[in-house]
Order: C-alpha cells, then sequence, then structure tokens
C-alpha cells in the first residue's frame, strides 16, 4: 500500500496528522507493506522569509480576532499536539518561507532519506523554533539526517529541485486539494485533515481489503483539521 502525504512543514495539522498517521500504522497488522512517500505542499508560497510578526499577530490579521484570542486557538492546537507526544512551542515559532525546505525534502527523498529529513524539519520549526528559510538550519538538518553537506549546499544554493516541488503541487491542485495535510491511499482514496488515529486505521483496514483498480479519489471521512492558504481551521469558540 502507498500513501501519499501532501503538507507543508509550518502547517501544525500536517504534523500532529503525521504523527496520527504514524501511531495508526503501529496497529495496523501490514504496516511492513505500507509505504509513506511526502509531497511538497507551500501553504503560502509568497510567505517572506522574515518577518517581525509572531505567529499569534499573523493568526489575528488573518482571521480578524484578536491576539489573545489567536492565543487561546492555539493553545487548544497545542493541547492536540500533546495528545500525541509533540511539543509546539507557539511562542518562539518563526513564521517563514518554505520553499528550500521542500527543495532539500525532494533531494533527500532522491537519496532515500526523506523520511528522516521530513520529521527533523516538523521538530526545528515546532518544537525547536528554527527559521525553515535559514539555509544553516538546513543544513543541518541535512547532515544530521546523514545527508552530504557539501552536496546540500550546492543544491540550495542552486535551483535543484524546483521542477520536483512544483509537480508535486501541480498534482495537488489536479487532485483538487486546497488545504494540508491531505493523504491519497493507493492513488485512489482521500483522507483530508488531522483525522483521528481510528479513522486512520479503519482507512488503511478498508484499503487493504479493496481490489486495487482504478478510480476517482474517494472521501473516507469528513474533513478534518487543516491549513489553507497560510490559515489554520480555528475553533468558532474562540471568537
Amino acid at each position: 500500500m502507498k500513501i501519499e502525504v501532501w503538507s507543508d512543514f509550518v502547517c501544525p495539522f500536517c504534523y500532529i496528522g503525521k504523527r496520527r498517521l504514524e501511531q495508526a500504522l503501529e496497529q495496523f497488522p501490514h504496516r511492513n507493506d505500507v509505504t509513506v512517500v511526502f509531497r511538497s505542499f507551500e501553504l503560502d508560497p509568497n510567505a517572506p522569509n522574515e518577518t517581525p510578526l509572531t505567529i499569534h499577530e499573523i493568526i489575528a490579521k488573518k482571521y480578524g480576532i484578536t491576539v489573545e484570542e489567536a492565543k487561546r486557538a492555539n493553545a487548544d492546537i497545542g493541547r492536540q499536539a500533546e495528545a500525541v507526544g509533540l511539543t509546539f512551542r507557539f511562542e518562539t515559532m518563526k513564521p517563514t518561507n518554505t520553499f528550500d525546505a521542500h527543495r532539500l525534502a525532494q533531494y533527500a527523498k532522491e537519496k532515500g532519506k526523506l523520511d528522516d529529513v521530513v520529521e527533523r524539519l516538523f521538530f526545528a520549526y515546532f518544537t525547536e523554533s528554527k527559521r525553515m528559510s535559514d539555509r544553516t538550519v538546513l543544513l543541518d538538518i541535512a547532515e544530521a539526517a546523514g545527508l552530504d553537506r557539501s552536496e546540500a549546499e550546492a543544491v540550495l544554493h542552486g535551483g535543484r529541485y524546483t521542477e520536483q516541488v512544483r509537480e508535486d503541487e501541480a498534482e495537488a491542485a489536479q487532485l483538487g486539494v486546497r488545504g494540508v495535510p491531505f493523504f491519497v491511499l493507493n492513488g485512489k482514496y482521500a483522507l483530508s485533515g488531522a483525522q483521528p488515529v481510528d479513522v486512520f486505521r479503519r482507512a488503511l483496514e478498508k484499503v487493504w481489503e479493496e481490489e486495487r483498480q482504478d478510480s476517482p479519489l474517494r472521501p473516507l471521512a469528513d474533513e478534518g483539521g487543516t491549513c489553507t492558504d497560510g490559515n489554520c481551521s480555528i475553533d468558532e469558540s474562540v471568537r
């Protein structure tokens, strides 16, 4: 079974969804027959590398709410993260552009290091409060994952893997992906959002039992928490 996951490294639900999928796979008896591939998706391709605004201020501005309301919304997301063993440090996060991070991931994919690099990128942003557009940060991640630092530096300072990132994004557009995380199982079934672990588990079981044939994507659950165009779902209760 192949699971393709479109996500962005500054999307909180993408990290939460990643961990929930992993927890579901731990309960799946055919785990060793499942391949997970992460695909590129930029929530905001025009995001600056640096901004004086905090993540709370950015959320408040996007949704037309107060900074305090944004803090409460982020605190709720943080609790969801804690429930799956993650630590989100919203107070020190550095909102940024993720294009180079996606190029690095594409390079890592070619070298067989995709899973390690993806996890390190998420952890660096949400837990270590590192800037994903800082090429020194990206090179440290590449080296820690066992990639050649000099080769990774050549990738980041050139234009390599731009085409691969754009191809992933173009395919997402063709599939009608408007928010991430977005999961495609065997090129046939779709799950949108950071679904609960049991939903992922049931989806894995259903797809495993289904005969494999080409067909349009079929939703396996209602939409979960997603991020779209730089925005993440906010509970109405915080308004």
